[in-house]
């Protein structure tokens, strides 16, 4: 390790590498598709050793579609994969092989053999996400459609009654009931700002807020028939536009917490190197986006400290052909680095084994790797330890991580864990 330059005012160091009980939340993403794309399963979130780290882990993501209605498409792999797969022992996690008639297999059998091991382990549904926000303003338009939206999310992913679907036995009232504990809204984004094709409205902002009570209505209901606790949650934007455009401050008063996106600052779209989860801004860009200033521009806009969940990420972006000074820093870039989850995004547990210099900011809260063409920015370990401290310091609810098969070795997950234990 050697003390590199003077970067903004920060000290940088510089490596080579060669080839729900009252505890502050740490929450992680389960990405669905990933199980069918590159062979995620339940049984690695507990071999990994991530299970025993978390509070909570959020499923991404639920449909909602044209009808304003939670739903599961039938035209893709999510029905198979959710509950009608059926496991073999070696894929178990019970070591167990799945029968062909069971009412329930796929991930959600297995994430409840999950819940059952680690009983303290909560889980919430994400409905939306980028590609599935299509129909998020049709949804709640109005008072009726509002109502019929918000129970049909509740019997679906609550309740548990799934539909029979082909010619596969699984399904049917209540067999995915237990399944999951709350829901998670990731409307991307409210009156605008999401991808081509949604429906928009400038009256979603509103229609947000009274759909938020809505959920929290109906989800106290099914509380007081059960005897379980449910929990609501947002995910919300980083960008300073979307902040006023989409959210009202009224909206927080009935959720139990809000993930607010501390990631994607930049990316291979601009033709400069930058930290895309920098932790501070550096002084000498004052501007530059950064987790802390969007921290403080929610708590400023009425988000209660304790209910705003900090998010960081589990990949990093990267850009190529990159000039050399200040070791590929803010330097001009020909174009995004090739990626194996996208565009120009590695997850962390490529990146970490990715030879090339490595510098870190400890100042900033920033990391990133160059190897003469390549950079490439990213969270590690002792990046994650920082914001824990800063949740802690800032006395906010706790740390997200997108997304768990990112990070297979559990390597962040358990830094999440351990920065925040010590403030409790």
């Amino acid at each position: 390790m050697v003390l590199g330059a003077l970067f903004f005012s920060a000290f940088t160091a510089i490596t080579d590498s060669g080839g729900g009980n009252g505890r502050l939340e740490r929450v992680a993403y389960f990405a669905d598709w990933n199980t069918a794309n590159r062979g995620y399963l339940i049984k690695d979130v507990d071999e990994s050793g991530a299970a025993e780290h978390l509070t909570r882990v959020i499923w991404a993501f639920g449909y909602v579609d044209d009808e304003g209605r939670c739903s599961i498409p039938e035209d893709t792999d999510q029905p198979w994969e959710l509950y009608q797969r059926r496991y073999e022992a070696e894929e178990s996690l019970n070591g167990k092989a799945d029968s062909y008639d069971q009412p329930l297999a796929g991930s959600l059998n297995q994430l409840l053999m999950l819940k059952e091991k680690y009983p303290d382990l909560r889980v919430s549904l994400s409905l939306g996400g980028w590609n599935w926000s299509t129909y998020f303003s049709e949804a709640v338009k109005d008072e009726k459609s509002r109502r019929e939206f918000v129970s049909s999310c509740v019997d679906l992913w609550l309740r548990g009654d799934l539909p029979v679907l082909g010619k596969e036995p699984q399904g049917g009232e209540g067999a995915a009931a237990g399944a999951f504990d709350g829901i998670d809204l990731d409307w991307e984004w409210p009156v605008s700002g999401g991808k081509e094709g949604n429906t928009e409205s400038p009256d979603d902002r509103r229609n947000l807020t009274l759909a938020v009570k809505e959920f929290r209505r109906q989800m106290d209901d099914l509380e007081a028939e059960t005897g379980r606790r449910y929990d609501l949650s947002v995910s919300l934007a980083n960008g300073t536009d979307q902040l006023t455009t989409s959210y009202e401050p009224e909206m927080f008063e009935s959720i139990d917490f809000a993930t607010v996106q501390g990631y994607d600052f930049t990316g291979a779209w601009s033709d400069v190197t930058d930290h895309h989860s920098q932790l501070y801004a550096p002084k000498g860009a004052p501007n530059d986006a950064s987790t802390d200033s969007t921290v403080r521009r929610y708590l400023d806009y009425g988000l209660p400290a304790k209910k705003l969940v900090l998010g960081f990420p589990a990949f990093g972006r990267g850009w190529t052909g990159v000039s050399p000074e200040n070791f590929g820093r803010y330097a001009p870039a020909d174009s995004g680095a090739e990626g194996t989850y996208g565009e120009a995004v590695d997850p962390y547990g490529e990146l970490k084994y990715r030879s090339g210099r490595r510098f870190h900011d400890p100042i900033n809260g920033a990391y990133w790797l160059y190897d003469g063409n390549e950079w490439w920015t990213f969270d590690t370990p002792e990046i994650v330890r920082m914001k824990g401290a800063y949740v802690r310091e800032m006395n906010l609810g706790g740390l997200m991580m997108w997304n768990l098969d990112m990070d297979p070795e559990a390597d962040l997950v358990t830094a999440m864990d351990e920065s925040l234990e010590q403030g409790e």
